[in-house]
């Protein structure tokens, strides 16, 4: 696994991160807290001040995509969601109290990354906390049948390395998806619904790195099985072929 050994914020200009981006407080060595603002609120957002899975900061792709989201709610209202890489929670939290959203977030098989989301779950209102999945990319899934219709992501391509982990899970969560009303299913599978398809992975990814490297990604999800199509702003919509 890649370990992250710098800042991800290190990597931007500072007039692309659209967080305020506002020390309140340290907690302790191992974190601190931030104002950041998100379309019609603010949240207070505990970040690991190092983290060597990378599960430390807000990334600019976060506050792009929840601003892509309101602007496109109708496409992702009563859904049923799982956000892949989640980190500190902070966009799955602002889709809960913005939209009501049923999201359950996921990230790395890892303790810590579990109790900040958690923290910051309660640290904003969310009682009681989202659900969360300790997965790491490429390992079984622990649920065999999953019933989310619709994946959230946003910059989680930073790792070529793990392309053919992410996508291996990835098309288990398209492929494997199991409706909880199956004649629900049956009619989303038979009639051309308006707005994105069911199962549908929706990611932003505003990230800097060469076109090269990134291509491998959705080249692989088209090999893969997996149609890939981009909604504009950076913004793609990946489903089953």
């Amino acid at each position: 696994m890649d370990i992250a050994l710098f800042s991800p914020s290190s990597l931007f200009a500072e007039d692309d991160d659209s967080s305020a981006d506002e020390e309140t407080t340290e907690t302790s060595q191992s974190f601190v807290e931030r104002t950041h603002k998100f379309p019609e609120m603010e949240l207070l957002i505990r970040e690991f001040s190092f983290h060597e899975l990378n599960a430390n900061l807000l990334w600019p792709g976060t506050f792009a995509f929840a601003e892509w989201i309101v602007q496109h709610r109708s496409l992702i209202e009563g859904r049923c969601c799982i956000e892949l890489g989640s980190g500190t929670g902070a966009l799955a939290i602002f889709l809960r109290k913005t939209l009501h959203l049923d999201i359950t977030t996921s990230d790395y098989d890892d303790q810590e990354i579990e109790e900040n989301i958690a923290h910051n779950c309660k640290a904003n209102g969310i009682t009681p906390v989202l659900p969360h999945i300790r997965h790491s990319w490429g390992d079984a899934f622990p649920i065999t049948a999953p019933n989310w219709d619709l994946i959230l992501a946003s910059d989680i391509l930073l790792y070529v390395k793990q392309y053919p982990n992410l996508i291996k899970s990835l098309s288990f969560l398209l492929k494997s998806y199991k409706p909880k009303d199956e004649s629900k299913g049956n009619e989303q599978n038979n009639v051309k619904l308006p707005g994105l398809p069911y199962p549908a992975f929706l990611m932003s990814w505003r990230r800097r790195i060469g076109k090269e490297d990134e291509s491998l990604f959705f080249s692989g999800c088209e090999n893969d099985g997996l149609e890939v199509k981009h909604l504009g702003s950076r913004v793609y919509c990946i489903k089953p072929i």
